[in-house]
């Protein structure tokens, strides 16, 4: 019977007719089931390799500059190089390799190959494969990535090199966690994975752990033991902690002989440095997410858009070390999940551990990378997200800005890339809630999927939410943004009025003060107690604790953005206009951006500026989730800049929902100053909701 392992290689060796390549072992290249002869030639070889892996066309002068260092004529040498390229790839009817301008990329289509499968694998989600997927996956590792291909004296290539046998190992090893994870306890090629994962990440708690409860699940106590001692040795020479990989042992040994030993991830806490800072017990018990930011580097010269180095090579200090610090702390005040402190991950920067290795280490949930870079009068930042367990690459995004002033466009970069990861972890944390059931939530994923359906803005998705923030705060009481979350589900029951508003006021008040109670420092808390205490009509303390939450975390948009609503009704409107502006830029993308929008619309008329608001409020009106208030602020800014018939739609569009609606009801959900209540009124009359 074919193995797994058998099937993938046989795949890649052509069984059927066609191109495959693999890239995973020495490069090897298969025309309808035959290998093909390649030149000598290790330059050749690198630019194949190059050029598959490259997401777009790549110029000519990268590739000399990539793979020619000091030559005589580095482009005669690439045309040689293409030329022979063509004869293995092209075909009687199709070139494989296309010269689009100055720049030069190849056409795949079609074709296997290895590395392009594992990485297209990677980029949708290792944990989403089925076990046959991820058996076909871990086959085509049959080697490293391109192994023995290493070019003497040309350092460009050999970085990306480098960079490229990093990210492939860390897929590897995912795979093989999730693989070890699917398969039959008692299947035959349980062991061999389960060795090949701790070779691959031998600072992995939970790989050390899988592979003593399928030897103990053997009987080979004795191999059990032997493992245990020599992995404990590693552990010290890097000054790690072995103890909760002991303690899972002591627990594996206390099962009754007879029982089924499966190990799982989830069995083993963080295994740190001992200088390392773990989350407190509160943390851990609700199983908030982790994040190490490894210090930036900074780079002279244009960077390598695949990975590697730029021209002399990396080095650390300077802005990128600032920047790493900065990001560090901003996102350690957001409170939203646990981040690594800095000397921690600068610790193991020091010692050359790659990130991904790193992040297995400090076992953390997510690692960010970054680079910040000169080049041509720019100061260039490039950031990447990466899920540790999956190797999957969350969020990537580069940053331009002119260096007028430096230290001003790295606070703006920093801004952006601390709102950036915040968002995407909270939206990758929602989605994962989403797939489990209910039953099986703890505090910190019963607490994200509360956030899936507050963010639904309808009366029964609120209902939902309410009912997860209850059990995040059953599991855990000490869950200050569960408790904040509780009282917007309640602040939204009486803003939409789909219960009794007094009611509803005090319970919004009562589960803010508890969230303060529990962390005075958490941005959210305070926000809570700030749009509470302005549904108790306390505009002046309203707005000191919504200040209180900025000041505690700039980067907190809902607190920039509770600000905004806040003063756009009966305090100053432009600074309505500029919280409003401010909030977007932190969260350009956030849930209730609707309401950032629809704030700044109501500013605006407050400032006699119709035409202004009118189209502020159109955007608001224009976002998938806006409810019925926000058609309600269109209707109205319309009205009022003399746009009727767009008016009268907006108010048609409402009555649908709420049959009664009229100027009453809109003044009512407000608080606002006598002119800018006249106004509203003046508009509600032009459409029929006087």
């Amino acid at each position: 019977m074919e193995t797994h392992v058998e099937s993938a290689r046989s795949s890649l060796d052509g069984a059927t007719a066609g191109l495959s390549v693999r890239l995973l072992g020495p490069l090897t290249v298969i025309r309808d089931g035959t290998t093909v002869q390649l030149p000598a030639s290790r330059k050749l070889r690198a630019l194949f390799a190059y050029l598959a892996l490259a997401p777009h066309a790549v110029g000519r002068s990268r590739l000399c500059e990539l793979l020619w260092d000091v030559p005589n004529d580095p482009r005669g040498e690439l045309r040689w190089c293409l030329s022979k390229l063509r004869g293995i790839l092209d075909e009687p009817d199709r070139r494989r390799i296309e010269t689009p301008g100055d720049t030069i990329e190849l056409d795949l289509k079609g074709v296997s190959v290895d590395a392009v499968d594992i990485a297209s694998a990677a980029a949708g989600g290792i944990e989403t494969l089925d076990l046959q997927r991820l058996q076909a996956l871990s086959g085509l590792f049959v080697g490293d990535f391109l192994d023995g291909l290493e070019i003497d004296r040309n350092p460009h290539f050999n970085g990306w090199l480098i960079a490229q046998r990093r990210r492939f190992r860390s897929w590897h090893a995912a795979i093989l966690e999730h693989l070890v994870n699917k398969l039959p306890a008692d299947a035959d090629e349980m062991s061999a994975h389960l060795e090949k994962w701790v070779e691959l990440a031998p600072f992995d708690g939970r790989a050390h752990v899988a592979l003593l409860a399928r030897l103990a699940q053997r009987g080979q106590i004795a191999a059990c033991e032997e493992h245990l001692a020599s992995a404990a040795k590693l552990f010290a020479s890097e000054d790690l902690d072995f103890g909760p990989v002991r303690e899972a042992w002591r627990t594996i040994r206390s099962e009754r002989p007879a029982a089924t030993l499966r190990a799982r991830p989830a069995l083993v806490p963080a295994a740190p440095q001992a200088s390392i800072v773990l989350p407190d017990s509160d943390v851990a018990a609700s199983c908030k997410a982790s994040l190490a930011i490894m210090p930036f580097v900074e780079e002279a010269a244009v960077g390598d858009p695949c990975g590697g180095l730029s021209r002399g090579g990396p080095s650390r200090g300077g802005l990128a070390d600032g920047l790493t610090h900065d990001i560090i702390t901003r996102l350690a005040k957001l409170r939203d999940f646990f981040v690594i402190a800095r000397g921690s991950v600068f610790a193991l920067s020091k010692k050359n551990i790659a990130p991904e290795d790193a992040g297995r280490r400090l076992n953390v949930d997510y690692v960010t990378t970054g680079t910040v870079r000169s080049q041509a009068g720019r100061v260039v930042v490039s950031v990447e997200l990466v899920e540790v367990r999956t190797a999957r690459i969350v969020w990537a995004e580069t940053f331009e800005r002119r260096p007028d002033d430096i230290f001003a466009i790295l606070d703006d970069i920093g801004n952006s890339i601390v709102s950036s990861i915040s968002a995407e972890i909270e939206m990758v944390e929602r989605n994962r809630a989403m797939l489990k059931a209910p039953n099986s939530l703890n505090a910190w994923e019963a607490y994200h999927r509360g956030l899936w359906h507050m963010y639904r803005f309808t009366r029964t998705e609120n209902e939902q939410a309410r009912h997860f923030f209850d059990m995040a705060l059953r599991l855990d009481p000490t869950f200050a943004r569960a408790y904040a979350g509780l009282s917007f589900t309640h602040w939204q029951n009486a803003f939409q009025r789909w219960g009794d508003r007094d009611r509803e006021s005090a319970l919004a008040f009562e589960a803010a003060g508890q969230s303060l109670l529990v962390d005075d420092h958490n941005p959210a808390a305070h926000w809570a107690m700030g749009r509470a205490l302005w549904l108790r009509g306390e505009q002046d303390g309203s707005l000191l604790e919504l200040e209180r939450a900025v000041d505690l975390s700039p980067n907190f948009a809902l607190g920039h953005y509770a600000l905004s609503f806040v003063h756009s009704q009966s305090g100053d409107p432009n600074a309505a206009i500029g919280s409003s502006d401010h909030s977007r830029h932190l969260s350009p993308f956030d849930p209730l951006l609707f309401g950032m929008l629809g704030a700044r619309a109501m500013a605006h008329v407050r400032l006699g500026q119709f035409g202004e608001a009118a189209e502020w409020a159109l955007k608001a009106a224009a976002r998938p989730n806006a409810h019925a208030i926000i058609l309600a602020i269109a209707a109205h800014c319309l009205a009022l800049a003399g746009r009727i018939d767009e008016a009268r739609n907006f108010s048609a569009a409402l009555r649908k929902t709420l049959p009664n609606y009229c100027a009453d009801d809109f003044i009512g959900t407000f608080r606002f100053e006598p002119d800018a209540e006249a106004m509203f009124r003046q508009g509600a009359k032009r459409i029929g909701l006087g």
